[in-house]
């Protein structure tokens, strides 16, 4: 299973354009309906906030849509703790609540997360400063964690 942060989808929708790409988004509606890949409730949110084009082709292709249940609840409570955020205290620069869920999601369906987050070359001193590829990389964690490109390269398939 892949689970997509509303990041990678958004990528992939504004440089993959369905009119130029329809193996693509065809083969990726076929993921979707194998559940291959999924979308946490939360992701979908943010797609839905920013692009309405994306999230009428993501229903028509009836993404399985992730919720938070207690156990990612409380997964994600324990990310906030190794990242040392208490309340509302997210760093700018960081994570915030739903990366922390999608996380979370991830980390209970033991799936890989696509996420086009950028990467850190240095982890920062202060861990609520990490951004989602640098929290999966902790080792209190441990999720793999790739991009959209890395996802479609190590698919092997060939869109012709």
């Amino acid at each position: 299973m892949r689970v997509f942060d509303a990041s990678s989808i958004i990528h992939a929708w504004d440089n993959y354009p369905v009119k130029q790409f329809p193996g693509l988004w065809n083969w990726m509606a076929e993921q979707m309906s194998d559940k291959n890949i999924v979308i946490p409730r939360v992701a979908f949110d943010e797609i839905t906030n920013k692009t309405a084009e994306c999230t009428d082709w993501l229903k028509s292709a009836r993404v399985e849509k992730l919720e938070v249940n207690n156990a990612i609840a409380q997964e994600a409570l324990r990310i906030r703790g190794l990242l040392g955020i208490s309340g509302d205290a997210y760093h700018p620069k960081g994570v915030g609540e739903n990366d922390i869920f999608i996380i979370a999601i991830a980390s209970i369906h033991q799936a890989v997360l696509i996420s086009n987050e950028g990467r850190q070359q240095r982890l920062p001193d202060i861990p609520k400063k990490r951004k989602i590829p640098a929290v999966c990389t902790m080792n209190e964690v441990a999720i793999p964690c790739i991009s959209f490109l890395e996802f479609i390269r190590q698919s092997k398939v060939v869109f012709g």
